[in-house]
Formats: structure tokens, C-alpha cells, sequence
């Protein structure tokens, strides 16, 4: 197995790149998709998030109005930390469940994750950034997800910056241009793999 962690600001476009990987066979571990599926109507972690951010944030259909808990918990650091700590650890030890089913295979597995927190202590063989400018990535999320300018740009200021991130890459997808322009360089970084020894 092959194990890279590809990562991005949002509205980078992570899932542009993993969506062409995934056609020329790799196996994505999503940690967005994994938090959704902690989240769904019933799930225990809802109930701990209700109790502290308050039951609100779970709808008459019992499903998590994410919008509104994205409201509150990104309005101070205070907020941000406690969502951290309480949907983190559970989003890790999926993450390394789904990992360890393909340790045995000689499959390459990409681990997408906006937040690096979630790869503490995890050995990987390469580390992938989609970089985007952050007027693109603002103005896609606001035309994606119709999330308020403001709220976007509230959630960019939390994350780490482009520098920081860009200078932890081993591999650099600059995704502010075109698709045909995207799709070139998702060659290029699927050749990169190909080229990757796994870790021991």
C-alpha cells in the first residue's frame, strides 16, 4: 500500500483532484465524508454535539443543521477547539479502521483531510497540497455552497495559511486555473505516486 495525504484549503478543489485519482484506481479515505457519516440522524456523536452547542442544531428530521452549528463553532477559538475535540477523535479512528483494510493490498490510498490534526502519529508516503489563490477559493465556495462571503473568509482566516501549508508539500496541484490545466497535473502527480516507495 501506498498511503498519501492530500490536503487543501477550502475551496482548494480537493475534491476535483480525488475524484481524478479515484478514476485511475486509488482508494480515497474522506475525512469530510467520514464526519458526515458521524453525523447522520441517530448518531451518538449528534447527541454530544447537541449537549454542547446546544439542540438547536439538530433539526425536527433529526439530522444536524451543519450551517448553524458552522455558525456558532467557528465564531471563537473557544467554540472551534471544543467541536475539535469532541468530533476529532472519533474521525481519526475511522480514518485508521479504513487505513489498516488496505494495509495489506498493494492499492495506492489517498487520505483527503482539510485538517492535518488528523494524521497525528499516522506514517504516510507523500504528502500532496492543492493550492488555489484565496479569491478563487471564495468565490467557488460561494457559488458551490452559497455560504455568505464573510462566513468563507471567516473560516479561511482559521485554517493554516497557503505559505504553511505549500511548504509542507511534497507535491504541489496548483488548482487556480483551468480543468484541462488540472487534469495535466493529476497525471503528473499520479506518475509522482507511482514513483513513491511505501513506507516500511
Amino acid at each position: 500500500m501506498i498511503l498519501v495525504v492530500l490536503t487543501g484549503g477550502i475551496g482548494a478543489g480537493k475534491s476535483s483532484v480525488t475524484k481524478r485519482l479515484a478514476e485511475r484506481g486509488a482508494v480515497i479515505v474522506d475525512a469530510d465524508g467520514i464526519v458526515r457519516e458521524l453525523q447522520v440522524p441517530g448518531a451518538p456523536l449528534l447527541q454530544v454535539l447537541a449537549d454542547r452547542f446546544g439542540a438547536h442544531i439538530i433539526g425536527p428530521d433529526g439530522a444536524l443543521d451543519r450551517a448553524g452549528l458552522a455558525a456558532i463553532a467557528f465564531k471563537d477559538d473557544e467554540s472551534t477547539q471544543a467541536l475539535n475535540e469532541i468530533v476529532h477523535p472519533a474521525v481519526r479512528a475511522e480514518i485508521r479502521r479504513r487505513i489498516e483494510a488496505e494495509r495489506a493490498t498493494d492499492h495506492v490510498v489517498v487520505l483527503d483531510t482539510p485538517l492535518l490534526t488528523v494524521i497525528d502519529g499516522l506514517a504516510y508516503d507523500g504528502m500532496v497540497v492543492v493550492d488555489t489563490p484565496i479569491e478563487v477559493a471564495v468565490g467557488r465556495v460561494v457559488e458551490q455552497r452559497g455560504l455568505p462571503e464573510d462566513d468563507v473568509r471567516a473560516r479561511i482566516d482559521k485554517q493554516i495559511s497557503r505559505q504553511e501549508r505549500v511548504a509542507m508539500a511534497d507535491f504541489v496541484v496548483d488548482n487556480g486555473g483551468d480543468l484541462p490545466q488540472l487534469e495535466a497535473q493529476v497525471e503528473s502527480l499520479w506518475a509522482w505516486i507511482a514513483g513513491l516507495a511505501p513506507a516500511a
